[in-house]
């Protein structure tokens, strides 16, 4: 429950401003917290401090509105000092699908300064075992005169409390989600606990720091394993002239099956990177995860290759790629097989016109943009103009389309709307 207006508002910092930090920042100072804001961007600083959102996610605008003309959020480049930290910042991997750190390392270093003994700092960003670990050694580090001992007058705490949010759903699952927080030394775990429970109204499971981490990769590699299943049945479907959907559904009847729905890819900063971790920790025992990354990673390859035989028939062909997101009715692009695809497409197929359309941006990604033959569209537009409509994002604005409209087109359905 937020605090009364007697009751002291604890000072939080959230290093990172992204789809996770920022609504943790939002609903934090909306519950009783002083929240500032951390990050790099400049651009993106000024848009919240304006009490607006860089980004789509639904509910999310009303509450920055609205912590922010309280003055209870604010947003800044520079890390102040602060009681408890929280770290939300990127954890990407490099080639060969190893673990990259350094967002993390250099939060713990513009921290480090500033800590003067009793601070607790609290890692939400999905990260490999040992990471928390990781981030103390970073700090202590930087000031070795501070120590992990409990109870002294220079102790540092440490914590793991990975976020479990749905992208499109995030300002209701922070709230209503169970939590799992992690201690890497003394109370750390019950201090965070006690931050978290001014929102949170799930239940809180404690453990230790390196369990709490593996605990999320776990969720999101038994999630990619079972899409996998998914995806490999559909391209042996595909071989056998089977329709996958109607399969799926006839299979999904058995009281103890539930094969999920395939598509071009897994996409997300979650599942699309996270068993890789798993993997990389410990690469001799990991086969079968590695095994399903391996295959939704190769389904972007096999939409492409049922595509292009058709549209190297076709002079001057024109493809209507219905949109980029990693998942529907949000602008996240982030590991998008459908921003991939497209890619390709126009490195395939150079004297092809592209027309994209997807409602929840207003401008491509950088790499599209380097594409002559790309172009952003309106969806009527660019079904209208085109020869091949190739549906990679199931947004509501291509589900509640008329049928009708993709009359004497080349279809191709990679998430089951219109088949």
């Amino acid at each position: 429950m937020p605090p009364s207006a007697t009751t002291r508002r604890p000072t939080v910092a959230v290093i990172g401003l992204g789809y996770i930090g920022l609504p943790t920042a939002a609903v934090l100072a909306s519950s009783g917290a002083n929240v500032i804001g951390v990050d790099t961007n400049a651009e993106n600083v000024k848009v919240i401090n304006r009490g607006l959102v860089p980004f789509v996610e639904p509910d999310m605008a009303t509450t920055v509105a609205g912590v922010v003309s309280q003055g209870f959020l604010t947003a800044t480049t520079e890390t102040p000092h602060a009681e408890t930290y929280i770290v939300a910042v990127p954890t990407p991997f490099v080639d060969g699908h190893k673990p990259d750190l350094s967002y993390i390392r250099d939060a713990g270093e513009q921290i480090a300064p500033l800590l003067v003994g009793n601070e607790l700092v609290v890692l939400e960003s999905t990260s490999p075992p040992g990471t928390t670990e990781f981030l103390a050694e970073t700090i202590l580090k930087v000031r070795p005169d501070l120590t992990l001992e409990p109870n002294a007058p220079n102790s540092i705490y440490f914590a793991h409390c990975p976020e479990r949010v749905l992208p499109g759903r995030i300002m209701i699952e922070l709230r209503t989600n169970d939590r799992i927080i992690g201690t890497l030394n003394g109370n750390a775990g019950e201090r965070a606990r006690e931050l978290y429970q001014l929102f949170c109204e799930g239940e809180f499971l404690m453990t230790d720091a390196r369990t709490a981490e593996l605990s999320k990769l776990t969720e999101n590699a038994y999630r990619d394993v079972n899409i996998a299943f998914a995806n490999e049945l559909s391209m042996i479907a595909d071989s056998l002239d089977i329709n996958v959907w109607e399969l799926i559904e006839l299979a999904n009847h058995h009281p103890r099956v539930n094969i999920l729905q395939p598509g071009p890819g897994v996409g997300g900063h979650c599942i699309a990177v996270d068993p890789w971790f798993i993997v990389a920790a410990s690469p001799d025992r990991a086969s079968l995860i590695k095994t399903a990354r391996e295959v939704n990673d190769a389904k972007p390859e096999f939409v492409i290759d049922k595509l292009l035989p058709q549209a190297r028939r076709i002079s001057s062909v024109k493809i209507a790629a219905l949109g980029l997101a990693f998942k529907p009715n949000i602008d996240d692009l982030r590991e998008s097989p459908a921003r991939q695809i497209v890619g390709r497409l126009a490195e395939e197929l150079p004297e092809a016109e592209i027309l994209v359309a997807e409602p929840n941006i207003d401008q491509l990604p950088v790499e599209l943009q380097a594409c002559p033959n790309v172009s952003l569209s309106w969806t009527e537009s660019a079904i209208e103009h085109a020869d091949i409509v190739l549906l990679l994002v199931d947004h509501q604005e291509f589900t509640q389309l008329d049928p009708s409209i993709l009359a004497q087109k080349i279809v191709h359905d990679t998430r089951g709307v219109w088949t």
